[in-house]
């Protein structure tokens, strides 16, 4: 079964895309990117994961319950299909891609049924022939419909989970353990996919065969790399997200308190605090942090979990004004290419804003609030939403927004 998972909600998307790779493949904890503890992904770009099997001459990997192939320079999925005897229509949709669509060498392309397994004759590595001999060639791929996932209801139910635990391991093969499948959802990214199942995004990536913007297509199928359990885990010093520092040991009862001493500076005398409360501006009086990004009515409450942010009724084309000062965190998109903005301000504070287009800020730029940084987007109705994250929480913007 091609396992699915809820659609993320938007600011979710957006700030896993805030992770990035380094030159050497390997992910940053966000927390040296972005200082915001709340965003420690040490533990997923820690992990060790195992090499994906080398196809044979034909591009294909064989698993005992599945088919993948891997696509040449010059491949699409009209030829791919083709080379291996498939149908390119039934292929396509499997995929959720158009028959006519070029493919990039080294994407993968899941097979809607399974071909003959790879042997010597086809190019095998011989520990793969060896083993797959044994798979007979007309055993059925567990397909789900794209429309009719009998599995959705008790997937969906998981939806509050932040990492959900991947599918059970099934049946080893030479090719070692199989990979448990992904079917993209709308709205998804390979960030937040990678994130969902605790792996490095760089991994899921070269086994997949993203390209440079970790593009993912809305119905493709993508490979979870197989965790490497026998790798060590590196030791990790620093506490994880929520929880305290361990507290040194205290003294002991034996031991004698050092004595005071005789001759201590008397204590100096502090003047009077004077009474700021009565010396407040009018950008003080309100005590708020943000401003409105839109003007416009609320035609959607926050509620956590539900809705982790506000929406906001405006015209397409109106101004999107940054909320507060701060710095350009990340610029997203999700699967349908709908961009998502998120600005990072001082006291661990994010602002996200979704359903816009025109932007005309840079990543990294610094941002002052009231300064324009996009436009409503065109939409039926067209909305703005609106979000306030402390670390990785949501919070009800209303507390911030005079």
């Amino acid at each position: 079964m091609i396992r699915t998972t809820p659609v993320l909600p938007l600011a979710a998307i957006a700030t896993l895309g805030l992770t990035a790779c380094t030159p050497s493949g390997f992910d940053m904890d966000l927390r040296d990117r972005l200082g915001i503890a709340a965003f420690d992904t040490t533990p997923a770009v820690q992990q060790a994961v195992q090499r994906r099997p080398e196809p044979d001459n034909r591009g294909v990997i064989s698993y005992p319950d599945y088919q993948v192939a891997v696509a040449r320079n010059g491949d699409t999925v009209a030829s791919l299909s083709q080379r291996l005897g498939l149908n390119a229509q039934q292929v396509a949709e499997y995929n959720g891609l158009p028959s006519n669509v070029g493919l990039r060498r080294g994407e993968l392309i899941a097979l809607p049924a399974r071909v003959s397994e790879p042997s010597a004759a086809t190019g095998a590595p011989t520990a793969i022939a060896s083993a797959t001999a044994s798979i007979p060639a007309t055993t059925p791929i567990a397909t789900v419909p794209l429309d009719q996932r009998a599995s959705t209801a008790i997937d969906r139910a998981e939806g509050n989970t932040p990492a959900a635990t991947p599918a059970a391991v099934r049946t080893p093969s030479s090719n070692g353990t199989q990979p448990t499948r992904h079917r993209v959802e709308r709205g998804e990214t390979a960030f937040s996919i990678a994130r969902r199942y605790d792996v490095p995004v760089s991994a899921l990536a070269e086994w997949n065969g993203l390209d440079d913007q970790m593009t993912v297509r809305t119905g493709s199928v993508l490979l979870i790399p197989v965790v490497d359990r026998s790798a060590p885990v590196p030791d990790r010093q620093a506490s994880q997200p929520g929880q305290g520092t361990v507290a040194p040991p205290p003294p002991s009862a034996a031991e004698p308190l050092p004595a005071e001493e005789a001759n201590q500076a008397p204590p100096k005398e502090t003047p009077p605090s004077p009474a700021l409360q009565q010396q407040t501006t009018s950008a003080s009086a309100s005590g708020a942090q943000f401003v409105y990004p839109v003007q416009g009515s609320i035609v959607r409450a926050y509620s956590k979990g539900r809705n982790d942010g506000i929406d906001i009724a405006a015209p397409a084309g109106t101004t999107v004004k940054a909320a507060g000062s701060g710095t350009v965190a990340a610029i997203t998109r999700d699967t349908e290419q709908v961009p998502i903005l998120v600005l990072r301000h001082p006291g661990n504070l994010l602002t996200v804003y979704a359903g816009v287009s025109d932007i005309t800020v840079a990543k990294g730029d610094s941002i002052t609030k009231g300064q324009s940084i996009a436009k409503v987007r065109a939409g039926d109705p067209a909305f703005l939403h609106f979000e306030v994250r402390e670390g990785f929480e949501s919070v009800d913007p209303s507390e911030y927004l005079d």
